[in-house]
């Protein structure tokens, strides 16, 4: 393999000049990859012009390989996606993608179709589809052809499932089934049936790719750890098993990113753990990774932006964000706040916002408060009011485009996320069975 070219480089871009490192944009560049490795004269020059890509495209491409998160202005947003299909630089697509919201998808999908960025265009058409009621004022912008894909994109659907203990075939429960909300008509029905030797009781579950992974539940009073793991397939509407953990654990945070599902501390025959272990799903192995700062079950988790963020409670009221610096593999402390609670918390992330939900005092442990940090400005705001938690609604709480999913046996409610405000926007059916819920988004065929 031919090695990386050394030293600096100077290029030329508009009339502007940046000077940077040929081995940065070779890693990341596709084009500077091609071009420094050439041997044509380019390759040994120390001052380069680069025509058909803005400064501003550039410079953005720059921060983000520097490890910038820049929040990006309608142009700024055009010039990035220019830029980083003419350099060919898969990172500062990732960076777009894990970037659409609201406010910029139209204009992402538009100029992925014109610069033709796959990934980004159909990962914009998908915001879309999902966002497509509160969206279409402002769709007549798009072409015929635009509109048409997004139209043949399926919607992602609200998903609940009970905890449930494994079961004999002659026992068989009825009510172990996951089940999804028919929003049309109101009503909750069953996607598929658990396997009798799967258990959600205590279990790590999460999505990935479209697919339910059920991590370490346990069965009987004992704990006795359900010791393997068990994928539903929703394409295929089929499941199937793969190995658990190398350190089995239960009561453990589960979450998938980027072909990786990883499960968060935990505990093992009443120990609490702080091991953490990512699961490659390609070649079906576990690793270790590093560990959690301290031990910790049930950890609440999120990820937004594309980073993973989870929420360890110290004693004293004290609730800490760490994220998980996935190429470094380490935890990083984001921030850390004091406020009274009862008996949990639990976390959702909206653009560059996490919101930490936690029962009130002791004396009102029916209603949740909610706080709010974001990400760019690394401060904290208390939101306005407080929320009606009856028996878990908002611990089970996902987002899909704009709007909160909250559900319990009685009612399902959905909120708008409006600044540093959730605004309840409707009401839907109750999940018609009592205990613990774990919910999700799926896209089904």
């Amino acid at each position: 393999m031919q090695a990386f070219p050394r030293g600096r480089v100077r290029i030329q871009v508009e009339e502007e000049f940046f000077a940077t490192d040929k081995a940065l944009l070779v890693e990341h560049s596709e084009y500077f990859r091609a071009l420094f490795q050439s041997g044509m004269k380019e390759s040994t020059q120390d001052e380069i012009q680069i025509r058909d890509v803005s400064a501003v495209g550039f410079l953005l491409m720059l921060r983000v390989l520097a490890g910038e998160r820049p929040v990006l202005t309608c142009e700024e947003n055009l010039k990035a996606v220019e830029c980083a299909a003419f350099l060919q630089v898969k990172s500062m697509t990732k960076y777009l993608i894990h970037s659409i919201n609201s406010d910029n998808c139209i204009v992402l999908y538009q100029a992925a179709a014109m610069f033709g960025l796959l990934d980004l265009f159909h990962s914009a058409a998908l915001f879309i589809r999902d966002s497509y009621s509160d969206l279409e004022e402002y769709l007549d912008c798009l072409s015929a052809d635009l509109l048409d894909y997004v139209d043949s994109l399926l919607p992602s659907t609200f998903v609940a499932v009970g905890a449930h203990t494994p079961t004999f075939e002659f026992l068989q429960d009825l009510s172990r089934t996951i089940c999804y909300l028919d929003e049309d008509e109101n009503t909750w029905k069953t996607l598929s049936c658990l396997p009798l030797t799967a258990s959600t009781f205590l279990a790590g579950m999460a999505t990935l790719d479209n697919k339910i992974y059920i991590v370490g539940g346990v069965r009987g009073a004992s704990k006795q750890i359900v010791d393997l793991g068990f994928c539903y397939d929703v394409d295929a509407n089929s499941w199937s098993e793969f190995s658990s953990p190398q350190q089995l654990r239960y009561d453990l945070t589960l979450t998938g990113h980027e072909g990786y599902l990883y499960a968060i501390g935990g505990e093992f025959e009443k120990t609490l753990l702080k091991s953490v272990e990512k699961y490659n799903v390609s070649s079906n192995t576990w690793t270790f990774v590093s560990d959690l700062p301290q031990p910790t079950a049930g950890a609440p988790c999120a990820q937004t932006m594309g980073r993973i963020f989870v929420c360890l409670w110290k004693p004293l009221d004290t609730t800490i964000i760490y994220e998980y610096e996935i190429q470094k593999d380490e935890w990083l402390p984001i921030s850390a706040l004091k406020r009274p609670q009862s008996y949990g918390h639990c976390m959702v992330a909206h653009r560059d916002n996490l919101y930490i939900m936690r029962n009130g005092p002791s004396d009102d442990f029916l209603r949740c408060v909610i706080d709010g940090f974001n990400l760019t400005t690394l401060q904290w705001t208390a939101l306005p009011g407080q929320y009606v938690n009856s028996k878990g609604a908002l611990f089970t709480a996902v987002i899909r485009g704009d709007t909160v999913y909250t559900v319990n046996r009685m009612l399902t409610l959905l909120y708008s996320i409006d600044e540093n405000t959730w605004r309840f926007k409707k009401e839907k059916a109750g999940f018609p069975r009592s205990g613990s819920l774990q919910t999700f988004l799926l896209r089904f065929p």
